[in-house]
């Protein structure tokens, strides 16, 4: 059975499948996102993925798989101090990290998890 968490018009914020939960891309909290920098956009968005793990039975020491899209490549350094203070500390997911344009100008990252429920 496919369960959607919080449906909207155009996607969910999450899709559950057989004990794995696939969260939409999470960006920082919205409003000033201009004059967010890289670390606080990642620190929100990391807020986020927990908010929504949290809301469907999971959490952070089992995601399965992280995609993290940053605005520029430069921001790798600054994005991983805040990932590695927030990741569960022996739950490290695989991971791919790329430069990509996003969708809204003032984003610098965005952030997909699948995660085991």
């Amino acid at each position: 059975m496919i369960k959607r968490h919080n449906l909207g018009t155009r996607y969910s914020e999450a899709v559950i499948y057989n004990g794995v939960a696939y969260l939409c891309g999470q960006c920082c909290h919205e409003g000033d996102e201009g004059k967010k920098d890289v670390k606080v956009q990642t620190k929100e968005t990391l807020e986020n993925i927990d908010r929504v793990l949290a809301e469907i039975g999971s959490d952070k020491s089992k995601v399965l798989m992280a995609t993290i899209y940053l605005k520029d490549i430069s921001y790798y350094d600054e994005m991983n101090e805040v990932w590695d203070s927030w990741i569960a500390e022996g739950h490290y997911p695989a991971r791919a990290c790329v430069e990509a344009a996003l969708a809204e100008r003032d984003l610098l990252v965005e952030i997909v998890v699948t995660a085991a429920v």
